[in-house]
C-alpha cells in the first residue's frame, strides 16, 4: 500500500445515497481473486451502455470529460453498503480513486477502504454538495479537506491514519512493536511457564 499525504482533484460528483457494492463493480466483473483487473467494471452497469461490448454511456459521470484522471468521488449516504467484498475497494483503487468524500459509509467498506489505501472523508451532506466539481486538497495529516478559502475538519482513528501516512498494512503496522511483543512474551514466558509447554526455558 502507498502512503498518502495529500491529495488534490477535482471533486467528482456521483451523489446518490446507497450505492452498494454490487453496484461498484459487479459480480460478473469479478473475474479475477487479485487486486487487479478490476476497473473496467467500476460502476459498469452505469457507465457502459453495453457492458459486455464497453460502449460508454457519455451521460455517466466519470465519463464526462471533466472527470478524466480524478482523484477524488463525492458520495451520497450509506456509500459502500451491500456485501463486505473488497473487490470494490480495489476496483475504485485501481480506477485511479483515491479518497472519497460522502456524508456515511458503510462500516464493513470504511474498513476495507482504510486496509486498502483509500481514503473514506465524512462531511456533513451540505458541504458534500457544495464540493462538486471544485478543485479539492485533503490533507491527511492535519485531518482537513479545503477547496478555495474554505476548510473543514474531519474525523480517522489515530490507527487508520498512522496506517495510510506510512503506506502499512495491518501486519506491518503490528510489526512496527515487534520489540514490545517480543519483550512482553519474554516476561509473559517466566510468569506463567505453563502456558508455553513446548518452551525449553
Amino acid at each position: 500500500m502507498k502512503p498518502v499525504s495529500t491529495i488534490t482533484s477535482p471533486a467528482v460528483p456521483l451523489l446518490r445515497d446507497n450505492i452498494d457494492t454490487d453496484t461498484i463493480i459487479p459480480s460478473r466483473e469479478m473475474t479475477t481473486t487479485g487486486r487487479t483487473g478490476l476497473a473496467d467494471g467500476l460502476f459498469a452497469a452505469w457507465r457502459y451502455t453495453d457492458a459486455a461490448a464497453r460502449v460508454r454511456d457519455p451521460s455517466f459521470v466519470l465519463n464526462q470529460r471533466d472527470a478524466i484522471g480524478t482523484r477524488l468521488l463525492l458520495g451520497g449516504r450509506n456509500f459502500g453498503c451491500g456485501s463486505s467484498r473488497e473487490h470494490a475497494v480495489w476496483a475504485l483503487v485501481e480506477f485511479g480513486i483515491e479518497a472519497i468524500i460522502a456524508p456515511s459509509f458503510a462500516p464493513i467498506f470504511k474498513a476495507n477502504c482504510l486496509r486498502n489505501g483509500l481514503v473514506p472523508i465524512e462531511l456533513p451532506e451540505d458541504v458534500v454538495r457544495s464540493l462538486q466539481w471544485a478543485m479539492v486538497t485533503i490533507d491527511l495529516a492535519s485531518q482537513t479537506v479545503s477547496a478555495g478559502e474554505r476548510s473543514w475538519h474531519f474525523g480517522i482513528a489515530p490507527e487508520a491514519k498512522q496506517m495510510m501516512l506510512e503506506g502499512l498494512d495491518a501486519i506491518d503496522l503490528t510489526l512496527k512493536a515487534r520489540r514490545a511483543i517480543a519483550h512482553w512474551l519474554a516476561r509473559d514466558r517466566k510468569a506463567r511457564p505453563w502456558i508455553y509447554p513446548g518452551d525449553a526455558r
